[in-house]
């Protein structure tokens, strides 16, 4: 009975601590990018939708599942070593559906090298019952003029 106690109370404490509103497509889409620069991936995941596409520099990953297995580790390697402001933000909800806008600026190195790039991000997010799924990514990036 104190084991099931010593379980069960942190988690009822934790869930009683939770915000009362359900996050934001923005609020989402920051919690991505948090979980990316911390290293979790498996939070990052949760995040997309199993049928996610992400689209940057031309290439394609048709799902949650190829994102993992292909570019995740890199992309959550290079959120680490840098760091990313965001310089212009909008959102747009139409019910279930939303739309987040970024433009950002990215500094730091990356295995050895320096990083100046800034970029612009279109997320595509659909109403999971109290909360938001990203479905789509679109990721562009220019470095910064000398």
């Amino acid at each position: 009975m104190r084991r099931i106690l010593s379980t069960v109370l942190p988690l009822a404490l934790a869930a009683l601590c939770l915000p009362l509103h359900a996050a934001t497509p923005t609020e989402t889409l920051a919690a991505f990018h948090q979980a990316m620069s911390s290293g979790k991936g498996a939070e990052a995941q949760a995040l997309l939708a199993p049928e996610i596409q992400i689209y940057e520099s031309g290439h394609v990953e048709r799902s949650r599942d190829e994102y993992a297995g292909h570019h995740l580790p890199a992309d959550m390697a290079f959120a680490k070593s840098t760091s990313n402001t965001v310089l212009r933000q909008s959102e747009r909800v139409d019910g279930n559906l939303a739309v987040v806008m970024r433009e950002t600026e990215t500094s730091g190195q990356y295995k050895g090298a320096k990083v100046h790039l800034f970029g612009t991000e279109t997320a595509l997010l659909a109403k999971q019952g109290d909360g938001w799924q990203i479905t789509h990514l679109h990721w562009s990036s220019r470095k910064a003029a000398k």
